[in-house]
């Protein structure tokens, strides 16, 4: 039996990204950051922090005298 092959898809080119305006109530500027496109929220508008680094708190003695 012989083996039949599919052939290539010919390449298609990309446009243009699709433009993505933040949801917020009274907002609407374009998106540009990836994860802000992603959660349709602008940086300013998202309730959850972004931060470059880990976030955490350190437990440490209170500083004697206050």
């Amino acid at each position: 039996m012989p083996i039949q092959r599919q052939e290539a898809l010919p390449e298609v080119e990309s446009g243009p990204r699709r433009r993505v305006w933040c949801k917020a109530p009274g907002c609407r500027i374009e998106l540009t950051d990836p994860i802000s496109r992603m959660r349709g929220l602008g940086p300013e508008h998202d309730p959850e922090p972004r931060h470059a680094s880990a976030r955490f708190d350190i437990d440490q003695d209170a500083i004697p005298g206050l």
